[in-house]
């Protein structure tokens, strides 16, 4: 099984920044931070081609539920989600929650993840 996920979308990248961040409003999540490593690089006097936005998200139940069983899941949060270009193509994408919390082995919070990683896929989904 694939470690990440992600889309292909028709949309520019300001627009499936933009449609990402509602969707994943209208699913309880919240952007607690977000930066474009081209825009960054730039004030580095660097160059990148291609925009790279990476957005943590989180929903703070969820985060307190997976805290309190094993706090050593905060070392994954919150949840990086990223949207990109490459190849004159735009992408929305992420690595999954399950796949990170394998590394725990605990069933409880294996089907935790399950249910956020459902969440954010739909989210990525609906935003593409």
């Amino acid at each position: 099984m694939e470690m990440n996920y992600k889309v292909k979308t028709d949309k520019s990248f300001e627009k499936a920044v933009e449609d990402l961040k509602q969707s994943l409003s209208n699913n309880n999540f919240g952007v607690l931070w977000e930066m474009n490593f081209k825009e960054k690089l730039k004030e580095k006097e660097l160059d990148f081609e291609n925009n790279f936005k990476i957005l943590e998200v989180c929903n703070p139940k969820q985060a307190k539920e997976v805290l309190e069983k094993n706090i050593e899941v905060g070392f994954f949060l919150p949840c990086k989600m990223v949207v990109y270009e490459d190849s004159n193509s735009v992408f929305i994408g992420m690595t999954k929650p399950t796949k990170l919390i394998e590394t725990i082995e605990d069933e409880d919070l294996s089907d935790i993840a399950m249910k956020i990683e459902k969440i954010l896929i739909s989210s990525m989904d609906e935003a593409k």
